[in-house]
């Protein structure tokens, strides 16, 4: 192998090794069909590998995908892709120590919003547009969390209202393009959300038509008779990108690439068949078309990202910094298994093909992964948007049949005291990033006072503050841990019960 180093660009891509498995198809080829707004790592190990899988095997298909960036924090990825043509590298760790590296091509094209709302509004509009296709995060939603809404007094929300061809958030985005495909007469494009939220088509349909009908009644209509928002459920582990992984590239390969993606092999993509105009045949590499996603998406978020979130809490104020760090201390794997066949188990309902025990033993190898550090600052990261997500319901289900809530409910104390601390056990710094950092902050500090105060937060929490059976646990819990400061003797106390 040779040791010149290569820039990772369409012009090097003959010179690079087979085992970088570059791509073979002719990229000039490829059309914008989708538009994928939030072009973080999850959709270059998710959407845009599956696109790029179907490029690789069918030489007729020609479905590119332009990445939108909102956020002036997108200005990086836009100059990093722009530089290498849109091309990265994806680096698949198995559990085995085996690493798979290969370039993905399917990116053709990156616009900035912020910086030029109407280049995006116009890529949205353009008749080769099928797909308008996102990674928001939870929190991109926007939604009140006690009506379950949308947030109207967010001041983005007012500007869009105000200034409909500068939008700043998504939905304005979407709203103006499809109000001027509506008026060219051209078909509807189908919004996906590749978000984890359970029915996140539905929110979408909900979010986009609520906002539509502040703007445009009759778009609305149209919107709503002619848009499709397929429900789906997404699944790969995918880390933040380290320099190691920068640096191995560089010495394994001679391949200079500033912006690799690295995530674990298992991949999953479970769709609702429902589409505006036309899709690509994903099927045909993998992905699963249903007619009903809710049982496989509910299974999902209430046993692997909750699972993160309660790894992540617990494992963060123990000393844990990983993921595969919690899953190898067996006090931490065991509590995570009971929190699923206990509290979780219970309250699924039945998926078909799946084998519910055999799914929680992967989730169990998948997050003992040694070679995938995913960081527990990472998997704590916006907790505010996710537990109203992943866990709360949860805790909601189980007070209503009379289940257990011991195991949820310590992962909420526990927060509460993370909030507060901002420390390990040990007194070392947590990394918190959260829109409501503060607030949490300010709440959980209140504890010594009154124990409730942290449950206060109704953005988050809704109205499980009146439910005397679970404050009963949750007050006991954050007492105790604020009295020993020990949470690892309270996971072990649980599981003898």
């Amino acid at each position: 192998m040779t040791n010149q180093m290569r820039a990772l660009n369409e012009a090097n891509l003959s010179q690079l090794p087979a085992e970088l498995s570059p791509p073979q198809y002719d990229r000039s080829r490829l059309n914008p069909r989708i538009v994928h707004v939030g072009v973080g790592g999850f959709h270059r190990s998710h959407e845009a590998y599956y696109t790029d899988e179907l490029l690789r095997s069918d030489a007729s298909c020609d479905w590119g995908i332009c990445g939108v960036g909102l956020r002036s924090a997108d200005e990086k990825i836009a100059a990093v892709l722009k530089e290498q043509d849109y091309l990265y590298t994806l680096i698949i760790r198995h559990p085995n120590g085996t690493v798979e590296s290969r370039v993905i091509g399917s990116i053709m094209d990156f616009l900035l919003g912020y910086d030029d709302p109407e280049s995006v509004i116009e890529q949205m509009a353009s008749p080769e547009t099928q797909i308008v296709s996102l990674t928001i995060t939870e929190g991109g939603y926007n939604l009140d969390a006690t009506t379950g809404d949308f947030n109207w007094n967010h001041p983005d929300a007012q500007h869009d209202l105000e200034n409909p061809t500068k939008p700043k958030m998504v939905f304005g985005f979407l709203t103006e393009a499809l109000k001027r495909r509506r008026d060219r007469k051209l078909p509807a494009f189908t919004i996906q959300s590749c978000d984890n939220i359970q029915h996140n088509g539905d929110l979408t349909r909900k979010t986009v038509l609520g906002f539509a009908r502040k703007q445009d009644p009759e778009l609305a209509t149209w919107i709503e008779s002619n848009v499709c928002f397929p429900n789906a459920m997404v699944d790969r582990i995918t880390p933040v990108t380290t320099d190691e992984d920068i640096d191995y590239l560089a010495e394994e390969h001679q391949l200079q690439d500033q912006w690799p993606v690295t995530c674990e092999p298992f991949c999953q993509w479970v769709v609702e068949d429902e589409f505006s105009a036309g899709r690509p045949s994903w099927e045909s590499v993998g992905a699963q078309f249903v007619p009903d996603v809710v049982p496989y998406e509910k299974m999902k978020l209430r046993l692997l990202n909750a699972g993160h979130s309660v790894l992540g809490i617990l494992g963060s104020i123990h000393g844990h910094r990983t993921i595969d760090g919690c899953v190898s201390d067996p006090l931490f794997a065991s509590y995570l298994r009971q929190f699923m066949d206990v509290e979780v188990t219970p309250v699924l309902d039945q998926v078909d093909g799946i084998d519910l025990e055999a799914y929680k033993d992967t989730l169990l190898e998948r997050f003992g992964n040694p070679n995938i550090k995913d960081a527990l600052s990472r998997i704590c990261l916006e907790s505010s948007s996710k537990l109203p997500v992943f866990l709360i319901p949860t805790i909601q289900d189980n007070l209503a049949r009379g289940g257990s809530i011991q195991f949820a409910t310590l992962v909420i104390a526990a927060w509460c005291f993370y909030s507060d601390k901002r420390t390990d056990e040990d007194g070392n710094p947590l990394e918190i990033t959260d829109a409501l950092k503060t607030q949490l902050h300010d709440a959980a500090e209140a504890t010594r006072k009154d124990p409730l105060s942290f449950l206060e937060v109704t953005e988050v929490f809704g109205d499980l503050i009146e439910n005397q059976t679970f404050t009963k646990q949750y007050v006991s819990m954050v007492e105790t841990l604020y009295e020993t400061t020990d949470v690892a003797s309270m996971m072990q106390r649980l599981l003898r019960n």
